[in-house]
């Protein structure tokens, strides 16, 4: 069998056990977890984004401060209406909130007993946020009881990370709320940037913004959801607006991550 592939020394699974464990007797070095979700991102993005953007920034982050990538996470939490539009569109494959924090608690408890001790859950799914900080009680929990000494878990939505300028420039008039950014300028602007061949240009939407009672009912009551899913307009959205994303939060990921695991 014959390629041209050749193996980036920052994805783990792109590793041999022999070079991983060269790489911890060395270190050892930040391993970070993209963690995304299978959900609908409207007519015009594929269902797999928060993946796809999670996976792309950390690769960034990686290659900076000589970090590994583990293979992301491409299921998440349930959809939430008011902030993903919900579970009920087509597509949208989830896990039980206790499911997935015993998920990724697993894997931070493997990473861990294999010397993987400096662990980043970099988030993309905003609804995975509070599982992800129930799996990494458990684990530290767990390990504990093991013996493992030494883990740090570092948990971080990359979005959080857009500062004011960068809003400016993706929000000229005010950002309406980031739970509203759903399938909208960001993201619709960083997958331009990224992957403009998966962005169905022609159906970016250009609606009204959804508009929520300050309560829940459940069953939920699906009226107030645009019927695009996505839950305000993405039209201002541009791959310049997505490179400024990309240019500002990358450096400043790797600076925050670099502290946060500074001996």
């Amino acid at each position: 069998m014959t390629g041209s592939a050749q193996p980036r020394p920052w994805r783990l699974a792109e590793l041999t056990w022999p070079e991983l464990d060269d790489r911890v007797k060395a270190g050892p070095p930040v391993l970070i977890l993209p963690t995304g979700s299978l959900e609908q991102h409207g007519p015009h993005l594929p269902l797999g984004t928060d993946t796809v953007l999670p996976l792309a920034v950390a690769d960034r982050v990686a290659e900076r401060i000589g970090a590994l990538v583990a293979p992301a996470l491409p299921y998440g939490y349930k959809s939430q209406p008011k902030s993903g539009g919900g579970n009920h569109f087509p597509g949208c494959a989830s896990l039980d909130g206790a499911s997935y924090a015993a998920l990724v608690r697993d894997l931070i408890c493997d990473f861990a007993r294999h010397g993987l001790t400096r662990i980043v859950l970099f988030d993309g799914h905003m609804e995975n946020q509070w599982f992800l900080t129930e799996a990494a009680d458990l684990a530290l929990r767990q390990l504990k009881g093991e013996g493992v000494e030494g883990v740090r878990i570092v948990k971080l939505g990359y979005w959080t990370f857009i500062n004011a300028a960068t809003e400016a420039v993706l929000f000229p008039d005010g950002l309406l709320s980031w739970e509203l950014e759903h399938a909208a300028v960001m993201e619709t602007s960083v997958m331009l940037h990224l992957e403009p061949g998966l962005v169905r240009r022609d159906l970016i939407p250009d609606g009204p913004p959804a508009a929520f009672p300050p309560y829940d009912t459940y069953p939920f009551d699906l009226r107030p959801i645009p019927p695009t899913g996505v839950l305000s307009s993405a039209k201002s959205a541009t791959a310049a607006k997505g490179q400024a994303v990309l240019d500002q939060v990358v450096p400043d990921i790797a600076a925050a991550l670099t502290r946060a695991f500074a001996d």
